[in-house]
């Protein structure tokens, strides 16, 4: 994939660090979906977050993009830390791609104006006016995801493969310095899983793109260029570190609570009761 760009974040501790959490506990009604959480995204990394359902990975995605702050604990997202930092002002230097970012998309919104506009961070296009650069690099984005032929669709005719294509898109639109992606793969069909993931997988290689953490259910969802991994279950850490080294069937296993069997072929991945 071509030149995407990115600024260098500058975390006040390490300036290699894009996400810095210690001990990190969120609690919501008396009830915890993170628990003391230690994790930290270095510059160039791609991590994927694997988890059944309620295991804290969308919790854990929202700190990362600035849309919550932690009940104890510390987390820093590109140096600022959560709780003390001018979250607007910071959630213009992340790119998200979430379910809840694409409902507030308009069905009648024309695909340009979906990418566009996340240059001024707003959901459908009204009187406000972009400059010619702006215009070019979303169709760039677009060309780059192979969805610049449905430039001038309107939004809500496209397959559910093509929306998570120009959500990408909307994402990168602001050249940010960190990408989140809450489960791309969602909803899709095989093909549409697979041409995604190859999208994906020439991000996740591109030298110039942001980091990037991808949440998934499935292993069969992890695009191949991404280095790392994380395991949640019941808002705790069950293991994290290299893919290679802590994606194995015994993590799985621990992970989703019940005997699971990893293969891999390549750099995919493929997982199966055991």
């Amino acid at each position: 994939m071509p030149h995407v760009g990115r600024h260098r974040s500058r975390d006040e501790l390490n300036p290699d660090v894009v996400i810095g959490m210690q001990d990190v506990t969120v609690t919501r009604g008396g009830h915890h979906l993170l628990r003391a959480v230690d994790w930290q995204v270095e510059l160039d990394e791609r991590w994927v977050v694997l988890g059944p359902n309620g295991a804290g990975k969308t919790t854990l995605l929202n700190l990362g993009a600035g849309q919550m702050h932690p009940s104890k604990g510390k987390a820093h997202v590109l140096g600022e830390k959560l709780g003390r930092a001018a979250l607007a002002e910071l959630r213009t230097r992340i790119g998200l791609s979430s379910m809840a970012m694409a409902d507030r998309i308009p069905p009648k919104e024309i695909v340009q104006n979906v990418v566009v506009t996340s240059a001024w961070a707003v959901v459908g296009r009204f009187k406000e006016s972009y400059d010619a650069i702006d215009e070019v690099r979303a169709r760039v984005l677009l060309e780059q995801l192979d969805v610049v032929h449905l430039a001038e669709r309107e939004y809500g005719t496209l397959s559910e493969g093509e929306r998570k294509r120009v959500q990408i898109a909307r994402a990168l639109m602001s050249d940010p310095e960190l990408l989140l992606l809450d489960e791309p793969a969602a909803g899709l069909d095989l093909g549409g899983r697979e041409a995604l993931t190859r999208h994906l997988s020439e991000l996740a290689y591109d030298a110039d793109a942001p980091a990037m953490v991808l949440v998934a259910h499935h292993v069969e969802e992890i695009p191949p260029g991404f280095s790392h991994a994380l395991l949640l279950r019941e808002g705790s850490v069950v293991a994290q570190g290299l893919a290679r080294d802590v994606l194995t069937s015994e993590n799985l296993s621990k992970t989703f609570g019940v005997e699971l069997t990893l293969e891999r072929s390549g750099e995919r991945y493929f997982a199966r009761a055991a």
